[in-house]
């Protein structure tokens, strides 16, 4: 191959992309960033990245770098009234709950599930099973390092 052909890559299907990323809230605060770290490496379709933020960079090239904004059907979906779950508060015996606390529980496969207490009282506690990104729009900012064939 060529030099030009090898920067002529574009992230697609059976490509494996170097980059580095910054995941923000619209507010600006950050959710995560390779920018001071080194760069991910994925294969598309690995799973490593959601689909919708995945299509996001399809068409992009080494070099290229943009902030694309991922609405939540694209990132982490909207949040699901059914997962928020109240239970007694005798499941929590000697634990000190406080709003915004994460509690990890162990589903019948002994998969972990994290919740996060939503609100509580002397007798029952709200636990909000959505992901925390779940209903918000995110900003994705990209820098494409190296796009190969996979």
């Amino acid at each position: 191959m060529t030099e030009a052909q090898v920067t002529e890559q574009r992230i697609g299907p059976d490509k494996q992309v170097t980059l580095h990323f910054a995941l923000n809230l619209e507010n600006g605060d950050v959710v995560d960033s390779t920018f001071d770290k080194k760069p991910a490496t994925f294969k598309v379709g690995d799973g490593n990245l959601l689909p919708g933020f995945e299509a996001a960079l399809f068409g992009l090239k080494a070099g290229d770098k943009r902030t694309l904004q991922v609405e939540p059907e694209h990132g982490f979906g909207q949040p699901n009234p059914q997962n928020v779950q109240v239970m007694p508060r005798s499941q929590f015996e000697g634990m000190e709950l406080s709003d915004g606390l994460l509690v990890i529980f162990n589903d019948a496969a002994n998969t972990e599930l994290p919740g996060v207490v939503k609100a509580f009282d002397d007798n029952q506690v709200t636990i909000d099973f959505n992901h925390p990104l779940a209903g918000k729009t995110l900003n994705f900012q990209v820098e494409i390092i190296e796009v190969k064939p996979a």
